[in-house]
């Protein structure tokens, strides 16, 4: 069995080493998947590039001109996303889009008093109309609380309630906007509330809505989780969306994340949502700073989404 399961390794990994061969050559000119084809669609974050809500229209037709099937838009703050700008740059190019929640201190769900919990709710309604009038489906992230937020302990019961009754809340408005909230367990440098994808499981069963689901993040699952692929086999039909980087926040498909694994499992579980490039620069000071880039993993945003989406198109996902 070992011998047969080396043979098929390398046999991906060769397969991934000509598809990155011509994927360089052909990325500027090829064309966004038919998503009615049955499988994954890749796309990429704009805060590979931008930090900022506006110019989104900008990253739409720059992703399309890589090649993309999808765009995500990080939103900072609903009400600042030139709607019509990108609603044409959508429709010129293609591109589906999603939306990656941005969870600032103030906007936090599991909080112990109400204010931050009707401020996170509020942002989450607002970006989900948002959504729904650009044409997104899938609204991911860690909508539970604000990246970074650590208090030298565990989460406790009542933060669990909390996260329950207001994800709860916001997914019945969110499937009515016909949007899925996405939550991505982080890892433990970035949240105590929610790190593995059993969790998230857990989690969204008890909320038990249609318009909450779980995502994963090679970054985090890399950190946390005994076995990524495994995590991703537990998620089944649970998992609705995808965030593939390498395990420095690099280009996927590098570093030392066993990526045969991760592609086979997604295969496995029929997985057929965006696979989405996460990956952050230096150059991006804000972001820079929220995530610790502290030098160049790689020599620039543009090669990541490239070299990634090279890799990400000769996987077979």
């Amino acid at each position: 069995m070992e011998q047969q399961g080396d043979l098929t390794r390398r046999a991906f990994i060769g397969s991934l080493a000509l598809g990155a061969a011509v994927g360089s050559v052909g990325a500027a000119t090829a064309q966004p998947r038919d998503p009615r084809k049955g499988r994954a669609r890749f796309g990429v974050n704009t805060l590979l590039w931008s930090a900022s809500d506006a110019g989104a229209a900008e990253w739409v037709r720059k992703a399309a001109r890589f090649g993309f099937d999808v765009i995500e838009l990080a939103v900072f703050d609903p009400a600042a996303v030139d709607k019509a700008a990108v609603k044409q740059a959508l429709d010129e190019t293609g591109l589906e889009v999603t939306l990656c929640t941005i969870m600032t201190r103030e906007r936090d769900l599991i909080a112990d008093t109400p204010e931050p919990r009707e401020t996170a709710k509020r942002y989450i309604r607002d970006a989900v109309l948002l959504g729904e009038e650009l044409g997104a489906q899938v609204f991911g992230g860690p909508h539970y609380a604000p990246v970074g937020k650590l208090v030298g302990r565990g989460r406790t019961p009542e933060e669990w309630d909390r996260a329950v009754a207001g994800l709860r809340e916001v997914g019945r408005f969110a499937h009515d906007h016909g949007i899925c909230l996405c939550l991505e367990p982080l890892n433990r440098f970035e949240t105590y509330f929610l790190n593995i994808a059993a969790d998230a499981i857990a989690l969204v069963d008890e909320i038990d809505s249609p318009g909450v689901q779980v995502m994963l993040d090679t970054f985090h699952m890399n950190i946390e989780e005994k076995d990524p692929a495994a995590a991703i086999r537990a998620c089944g039909e649970r998992l609705r969306h995808f965030h593939a980087c390498g395990n420095d926040r690099g280009t996927p498909g590098r570093g030392s994340i066993a990526w045969w694994r991760i592609i086979r499992a997604l295969k496995d579980i029929g997985y057929d949502h965006a696979a989405v490039i996460e990956s952050f620069v230096p150059g991006i000071k804000e972001i820079a700073a929220a995530a610790a880039i502290w030098r160049d993993i790689e020599p620039s945003a543009d090669d990541i989404a490239r070299d990634g989406l090279a890799f990400l198109r000769a996987s077979g996902l």
